[in-house]
């Protein structure tokens, strides 16, 4: 039988876990609660984010608080993934909550931009073990057969968030200061870890190999590399051509080369290579890399298109991105309840990206003087598009891998998702800050200020200054913004384009009947859970009806069906 990859089995002696329907539920919410304060703090930003580097005195640097936050979520989440399956999962979820919680503390408190940016990051360390522990937790206590249902709120709860952040962080904006975007973190982040105090009963391991630290510190210095590449790379004081940004290339070169000569020797790796011998393994992670490309960019955006170029307050900025949420809850549910009926998942990542790339192209046409019914149109689109592709690659990924390595791949394949989210924003970002910098820069000298305080105006540019501009000026401002964010979607295009070849040739195959705990012989689950804990609570339980790990037949019972 499967057995989690460097762990220690629990004595004979020692209890299963019992995973009944009850419990999973009790589960599911520690989950949700997690979910929740990871995804909303991606979003909350977005409308707040003009105020924030105006007041901070980074416009041209804004980019940084999205790729500072998405970087540290890379960096972490193999590692989490990793000794999620060796340690377990339910001490690492509660740190990772603290993590978040205290890092809010300090966002809040920033008086200085990159101050800010560093805190952001520190979130990020958090952010990424509650979205990686909360998909293999799942994969852990639910079969792949009927995971879809659980799997399909939590994307919504990424949807929900979606909205929910940008309406809070344009109602603080207007109405209170944009700190509080950070303050509403505490209670929450509180009652996530309270909830994940008394709810997450999961079983710990004890590490039996060696913890792969070279693999730790390789793969986060080549995502770091990666990610300055694109960034110096794409940005207008250094350059494609610049010798720093090559700097930059070569030290991705040499730790991705370093990286996997160590993961081809180490005893226990953080990212095993053999996953990638998987072809749906490969396929999937795949598609989500080209997925993020474009997802986070559009997501990161949008909110001060709306703000700067179509003249809406941050409030009313965040209302408009409802139907997104609308269209990615609703796309997400429905996807997930329809895969555990029929048992098949091909379709769905396949309608996703057709209805995500017309999405995109009709963004390309967002100007100043797009009707607001027409922008919301094109963001429920884009969130049925969604809908349809996050949750379900995820599915896809953790049923053709080995149960004992579900947080591993479940990890892998996220991680690849967001180096695409990273080099996106990075890449797309800085296409986008040079543009509008260069001419908001040219429309202020046109209007009569120096080189220097035309440099300060920019940087220091925020929803409230535009306002009391005078309206010549404010007009052609409007009119950069427009013309510096909309033509980056025609960039965006392809990438989609490519997520739908690959979901064409993504392989079906049968979805698992069994829990990753049950496979591995952690837990019992099922018909037989319900009948032990109502035996229990009548009396009549006895420790030798539980099945015993070492018996054959149930070895053969509990075998997951994993490719």
């Amino acid at each position: 039988m499967a057995t989690a990859t460097g762990s220690a089995m629990p004595p004979a002696t020692e209890q299963p876990l019992l995973l009944t329907q009850r419990r999973i539920w009790i589960i599911f919410s520690a989950l949700i609660a997690g979910m929740l304060l990871s995804s909303l703090d991606q979003t909350i930003v977005s409308t707040a984010m003009p105020t924030i580097v105006g007041q901070l005195g980074g416009v041209e640097n804004q980019a940084w608080i999205t790729t500072a936050y998405l970087l540290a979520t890379t960096i972490v989440m193999p590692i989490y993934g990793k000794f999620g399956d060796v340690l377990g999962r339910r001490n690492l979820f509660l740190v990772a909550i603290a993590l978040f919680t205290l890092a809010s503390v300090g966002c809040a408190l920033a008086t200085d931009f990159w101050a800010f940016v560093v805190f952001r990051a520190i979130q990020g360390l958090g952010g990424g073990g509650m979205m990686i522990l909360s998909q293999a937790i799942i994969a852990d206590i639910v079969p792949a057969n009927q995971r879809g249902k659980y799997m399909g709120p939590l994307g919504g709860i990424f949807g929900l968030s979606a909205v929910a952040g940008p309406l809070l962080g344009g109602f603080f904006v207007d109405h209170l200061t944009w700190e509080w975007a950070f303050y509403i973190n505490i209670p929450i982040g509180i009652a996530a870890f309270a909830i994940a105090w008394f709810a997450l009963t999961l079983p710990g391991k004890r590490a039996t190999k060696r913890i792969d630290v070279p693999g730790v510190v390789l793969l986060s210095a080549a995502t770091t590399c990666l990610v300055f590449f694109s960034e110096f790379g794409g940005n207008k004081d250094h350059g494609w051509a610049a010798p720093e940004t090559w700097m930059w290339g070569a030290g991705l070169a040499v730790a991705a080369t370093l990286f996997i000569l160590v993961e081809s020797r180490a005893e226990d790796p953080i990212i095993p290579l053999a996953l990638f011998r998987s072809p749906v393994f490969v396929n999937a992670t795949a598609i989500g890399l080209t997925l993020g490309l474009g997802m986070f960019s559009a997501i990161a955006f949008v909110p001060t298109f709306l703000q700067m170029s179509s003249g809406t307050s941050a409030a009313v900025s965040g209302l408009l991105m409802l139907p997104m949420m609308v269209g990615l809850m609703g796309t997400s549910i429905w996807s997930g309840i329809a895969i555990s009926k029929s048992g098949r998942y091909k379709p769905f990542p396949i309608a996703g990206t057709v209805l995500t790339a017309a999405a995109m192209l009709a963004m390309t046409t967002l100007a100043a003087d797009t009707p607001i019914w027409l922008v919301c149109a094109y963001m429920f689109l884009f969130g049925a598009g969604l809908g349809l592709i996050m949750q379900v690659v995820v599915l896809v990924v953790q049923n053709a891998v080995d149960p004992a390595m579900v947080g591993t791949a479940t990890s892998t394949n996220n991680y690849f998702r967001e180096v695409g989210a990273a080099l996106g924003v990075a890449i797309f970002g800085a296409i986008f800050t040079n543009n509008l910098s260069e001419k908001l820069t040219g429309i202020f000298t046109s209007a009569g200020a120096s080189a220097q305080d035309a440099g300060n105006a920019t940087a220091s540019l925020d929803p409230q200054a535009l306002s009391a501009l005078p309206e010549p000026v404010r007009d052609a401002i409007v009119t950069a913004y427009a013309d510096s964010l909309a033509p980056v979607f025609w960039y965006l295009v392809p990438f989609i384009a490519l997520a739908f070849l690959l979901a064409l040739f993504l392989k079906q195959i049968p979805l698992s009947d069994v829990a990753g705990m049950v496979a591995r012989g952690e837990a019992i689950g099922g018909a037989e859970a319900e009948a032990l804990e109502a035996a229990a609570r009548s009396g009549n339980a006895r420790p030798e009806d539980a099945p015993s790990k070492e018996d054959p037949a149930e070895d053969a019972r509990t075998g997951a069906d994993w490719r």
